[in-house]
């Protein structure tokens, strides 16, 4: 096999020494200026084919992560200290499906009301961010989901967001054969997934 070049020593060492990943643009800013910077990549994904780490693209930034078919050889049992609450789990998936959506449409959707510190605990982690106001009387605050949630679950976009079929082989939705657009999502989830720990807290409020 034959040396890497130069331009691939310095993209490999720019991914291997930077605390936080990459854009392609700052990584164009480290190279002489008119090579291909995706072919260089992905030239640089064939040269780590089969090893321990392989330079990533999440959330359109370049990194080095453990090989995917290692994660089960290296994963570490920490004692979790928080549940994600399932009306936390809905209202996150409604947010990342329908964004940007407002209080009153995820309950809509959900077919029950929305407890303040649902919202509070998604925008604590850090997977969800304000999205502006829409433009209707009360001018409710919208949602989307953050870098963050795509970094979280390994996605480059939301085009990435698996879909219905997906879901349903994942065991989140249940094997009916029609959904309703809009409206009552929960009714699709598997009822056993998670049971008990339906949200007791969840009362009607007013929209922000």
């Amino acid at each position: 096999m034959s040396a890497p070049s130069d331009d691939l020593r310095v993209i490999e060492a720019l991914l291997f020494a930077s605390p936080q990943p990459v854009t392609e643009e700052d990584i164009a800013s480290r190279l002489p200026d008119g090579l291909d910077v995706p072919a260089l990549l992905a030239d640089l994904q064939k040269d780590y084919v089969g090893r321990g780490v392989e330079p990533v693209k999440v959330a359109g930034k370049w990194s080095f992560r453990t090989a995917t078919d290692l994660g089960p050889r290296l994963k570490i049992r920490l004692k979790q200290t928080r549940r994600m609450s399932r009306a936390a789990l809905e209202t996150l998936a409604i947010i990342a499906y329908h964004q940007p959506v407002t209080r009153s449409e995820i309950e809509e959707i959900r077919g029950v009301g929305l407890s303040r510190g649902t919202l509070d605990l998604l925008l604590e982690i850090g997977w969800i961010r304000p999205s502006g106001r829409r433009r209707v009387p009360g001018r409710p605050l919208q949602w989307r989901t953050s870098q963050v949630f795509l970094e979280h679950f390994g996605l480059d976009s939301l085009d990435d967001l698996p879909g219905r079929d997906e879901m349903k082989a994942a065991g989140l939705l249940d094997a009916r054969p029609d959904l309703p657009p809009v409206g009552r999502l929960r009714d699709h989830l598997d009822p056993d997934a998670d049971a008990d720990n339906e949200d007791n807290e969840e009362g009607e409020e007013a929209e922000d």
